[in-house]
This record gives C-alpha cells, structure tokens and sequence, in this order.
C-alpha cells in the first residue's frame, strides 16, 4: 500500500516555527511531524510513502532518506506550493491506485491519529496539541525517552538537578539542562539542548530547541524560542533583548540522520534506564 503525505507550507499564524526549518521538520517533543507519520505508518503495514515538500524539500529529504530507518520506501517530491488533498489526488491518483486513494493522502498539520487537535493554528493551540500528545510521543521506535515519574518525561541525556523541582505534565528533551531550584511544570514542554538555569521558573510554557532560560526568567503562558516570547493568551511577540534572561544557545543546524553506533548507545541506555 502506498501513502502520500503533504508537507504544510509556512502558516501566517505561527511565523516562528517556520523560521528555521520546514513545519514538518520542527522538533515536536523532541521529533519532526514526518518521524511520527513515518514511524506511524509503518507500523500500520505500509510499505511505500510519497512526501510533496515546497518549502525546503532538501530539508525533508534529510530527514527521510529513502526510509530505510523504517523499513519503508520514500520518495520527497518538490512541488512548487502546496497542495490541496484534492489535487493531490488529481495529480497521483495513478500511483496510489483507485481503491480509497482518498483515504491515503494525509496533511501533516496533526499527530497520527489526532486529527482533531490540529498543529500551526496558532500559538496556544499548538502548544494545546502538544500537551495532548505528550503522553503518546514516547512511541515504540523511539529510543532514550523514559517516564521519570507519572506525567514527567525525559530523554536519559538530560541533566536534571537534584534539587531542581519537577511538576507533571511536562516533557524534558535530549540534552537539557535544568539547574537547581530551577522549576519546570506543570503543563511545560523543554525542548533539546535547552538550557535552564537555577532559579528559574517555567510553568505551562513552551521552551523551543537550544535556548537559554536565564536564572530572573519567569516564564508563565509562554511560548519561547531563541530570543523570542509569545504570549500565548494575547499572541503577542516580543524580542527579550537581554541575553542573560532569554537567548538562542546556537543556530539551527540541518538534521543529521544517526548513525547506526549512535542508535545502538541510545537502546542500550534506555533498556538500562528500564530495568
């Protein structure tokens, strides 16, 4: 069976996200949308997954490959905007075959299976999707993800100090920091390689990938990423311009697929972490 998978274009409503790699490509819990839907829909018997990527298809096919990591067959076509499910079908019909072809044409604006909790409508809806798909995003192909304690997640390289204070819900990705006294939670998401401080306090907040929280942060209702804060009850946008409070650790970087040894340490670890 064949699945053709549309890649969102940028959306007006969260211009942040789009700013340093395709929407489908954003870290979401510590994974791209298109490693859940690969890793999804292999599970489900697929075998062959067309991508349709306009914005930044070498970026895609970074990530893809030719889906080997999934035991799957993947091709990413560059179209020149993005397409509706219904063009899509009008321009691949033949490839996916007439036999509910309708059915295998899916937006990747949404988790597997969560349809109705859709991603990039705004700030405070997407971070809404994510909250609601924390508990689901420890999947069976990931490796390194382990639940600390019911409702706190974290992957086994983040250094957490002891005296640092956890509330659940809330998810600690690869390589964070958290320092002590430091409170994360509850209803907080800190992505990979982010970095924060003692003293410092996020609470029902979103902290994207790589960014530095400073020890004065107080971060309630947030959304931040780098040097940028959202509000996410007035959507409003500002630049912190004291890097000793909030501040982007590095640029972006194109995603490198892990390598096979990489892979290995990471089970290893976790089947360690859960004996």
């Amino acid at each position: 069976m064949k699945v053709l998978l549309i890649c969102p274009a940028n959306r007006t409503s969260v211009p942040l996200l789009g700013e340093s790699a395709p929407l489908a490509a954003v870290p979401l819990l510590g994974q791209s949308l298109l490693e859940y839907w690969l890793a999804h829909l292999a599970r489900s018997g697929v075998k062959e997954v067309t991508v349709l990527a306009d914005d930044r298809p070498a970026y895609i096919r970074s990530i893809a490959g030719m889906g080997a990591r999934w035991g799957l067959s993947v091709s990413v076509i560059e179209e020149s905007r993005e397409l509706t499910p219904a063009q899509a079908l009008l321009k691949y019909e033949k490839e996916l075959g007439a036999e509910s072809a309708q059915n295998r044409i899916v937006v990747l604006d949404h988790f597997p299976d969560v349809a109705e909790k859709p991603l990039f409508t705004n700030y405070a809806a997407h971070f809404e999707s994510l909250l609601n798909c924390m508990p689901h995003a420890r999947t069976p192909d990931r490796v390194g993800v382990k639940e600390l304690t019911p409702g706190i997640y974290t992957h086994f390289r983040a250094r957490i100090s002891a005296e640092a204070i956890l509330h659940a819900p809330c998810w600690l990705g690869k390589n964070v920091y958290v320092g002590p006294g430091a409170t994360v939670g509850p209803m907080s998401i800190v992505e990979d390689g982010s970095f924060i401080e003692s003293g410092a306090l996020v609470s029902n907040s979103f902290v994207g990938p790589d960014t530095f929280v400073g020890k004065l942060a107080e971060l309630c209702e947030s959304f931040a990423l780098g040097d940028t804060l959202v509000n996410l009850k007035t959507g409003s946008v500002t630049k912190v311009p004291d890097n000793f409070l909030l501040s982007a650790l590095r640029q972006p970087r194109a995603p490198q697929a892990a390598g096979f040894f990489d892979r290995l340490v990471d089970l290893c670890s976790r089947n360690l972490t859960e004996v």
